[in-house]
């Protein structure tokens, strides 16, 4: 059991149940039954409804048997993360508030993944209205760490992140605006990509232009990733500003080599953040290992330095313009850090959302020259290993005090505000064992490229 749910890909899955070498329901038992073994610890999957993923099951085998089309996920099991609206099944955003809440529609991407044929049986644990990089909510509890139950699984998309690692699940989505793909995927020891900005489109949503949070994909490695990309990538005519590559671009096999890569390197992109100093040694060790396969690495980094201004701003302005009217009628309902976060929006002025937008725009351009002089910026996900899960967050790195839940992600959430996409690909790990995930980031729209690179990189690490 373990063997096929941990130690085969989601492409050998699907093509197993293809194939019928194995049954939608066979294969569906074998992940309940790896549910039932990690999830009472971990908490990774919530809202399970095993009866009604048994149903979709012998309806995919029935569809497999009638010789109709079937889609490239056909069969797997699947839980989306709980923030994203999936028509019929519980959706509580992690809030009290909404814990009986059932949507009556799809979101784009889960209608997407749902029309190519996965089996859902539950969704994943978010942190409340997915705020912060650890996931807990007082409607399900907090979600551990595969590696180390006592540690943290990151987030927001740490449920998604933790069943993907702990065999629970083939393939997992996730959404990241400060980092929510890729520091989960860091911690757990997983892949986590947060794609260029339009790559992904994003239905039904209030705000068509605005696109600080993204929806990604999460796998075990990053042919799976690539597969899931193709599924929820691609142009869609509710979102004018989807880019107009279809996801058929992004399937596997995906290969690639960092032979003649131009290689900049920043363990803190020239000190706008404090790295902890174990996380820092993994991230500089793959400079020699770059070298050694051919890439001309130089320790560089663009400047970035009105990102963190411009991310905590539109951040503070997003969260007032969603919760603002939400917080006033539940005051104490929401958790303290994302109750500050909205207050903070609401005494922003026009002035200084006109700011944060001037200063993405130099930001977005910024990069793309820095991308003329190289292909790849590799930096940390996360600045700090998982942290003990009694944290909210970590309150200090290598001595320095950290004010705010926002402080520790500075080097997720500083390439955020420049559009580009941006990787999580296991690297290395701590003393005690704890995964440590590389940061890669290509150029705006260079999503297929950045999978070769990581998947050259990913191919180095087994080595």
């Amino acid at each position: 059991m373990s063997d096929l749910t941990v130690g085969s890909t989601a492409r050998d899955q699907a093509a197993a149940v293809r194939r019928r070498e194995i049954s939608a329901r066979e294969l569906l038992e074998l992940h309940l039954a790896r549910i039932a073994e990690r999830n009472p610890e971990l908490n990774a999957i919530v809202s399970l409804d095993e009866e009604r993923a048994r149903a979709s099951a012998l309806a995919a085998d029935e569809r497999l048997a009638a010789g109709a089309e079937v889609g490239p996920l056909h069969g797997l099991p699947f839980a989306f993360k709980d923030t994203h609206d999936v028509a019929g099944w519980r959706t509580t955003y992690g809030s009290p508030l909404f814990a009986e809440h059932v949507p009556d529609a799809d979101d784009l991407v889960v209608e997407r993944i749902r029309r190519a044929g996965v089996v859902v049986v539950g969704r994943t644990n978010v942190p409340e209205f997915a705020a912060g990089s650890h996931t807990f909510n007082r409607t399900f509890g907090l979600t551990r760490n595969p590696v180390d139950p006592s540690r943290s699984a990151g987030g927001s998309s740490g449920g998604a992140a933790c069943a993907l690692a702990a065999g629970m699940v083939p393939l997992a989505d996730g959404s990241d605006m400060g980092g929510s793909l890729r520091n989960p995927a860091s911690f757990c020891g997983v892949v986590g990509l947060r794609p260029s900005l339009g790559r992904v489109p994003t239905w039904p949503t209030d705000n068509l232009w605005e696109t600080t949070a993204v929806s990604g994909p999460m796998a075990r490695d990053v042919g799976d990733l690539a597969l899931l990309l193709s599924v929820i990538a691609g142009p869609d005519p509710r979102s004018p500003q989807a880019l107009g590559d279809p996801g058929t671009a992004f399937a596997p096999p995906v290969s690639g080599s960092v032979a003649g890569l131009r290689v900049a390197l920043s363990v803190d992109l020239g000190g706008a953040f404090e790295v902890d100093h174990e996380v820092a040694g993994v991230v500089r060790s793959s400079g020699p290992v770059l070298s050694e396969a051919g890439a001309a690495v130089v320790d560089d980094h663009p400047d970035l330095a009105e990102a963190d201004d411009t991310f905590r701003t539109l951040r503070a302005w997003l969260f007032q313009a969603a919760f603002g009217a939400l917080l006033e009628a539940h005051p104490d309902d929401l958790k303290p850090s994302l109750a500050d976060n909205i207050r903070a929006g609401a005494g922003l002025t026009g002035a200084d959302v006109a700011r944060a937008y001037a200063q993405r725009t130099a930001l977005s351009d910024r990069m793309r020259r820095f991308f003329e002089r190289y292909d790849v910026l590799v930096l940390p996900v996360s600045q700090v290993p998982p942290f003990p899960v009694e944290q909210e967050y970590p309150s200090a790195i290598n001595g320095r005090p950290m004010s705010s839940y926002l402080d520790w992600m500075r080097a997720a959430y500083l390439i955020t505000v420049t559009g580009c996409p941006a990787i999580s690909v296991p690297f290395g790990r701590t003393r005690d064992g704890l995964p440590v995930g590389l940061q890669l980031v290509a150029a705006h729209g260079r999503d297929r490229f950045l999978l070769e690179v990581a998947a050259a990189v990913e191919q180095l690490t087994a080595r």
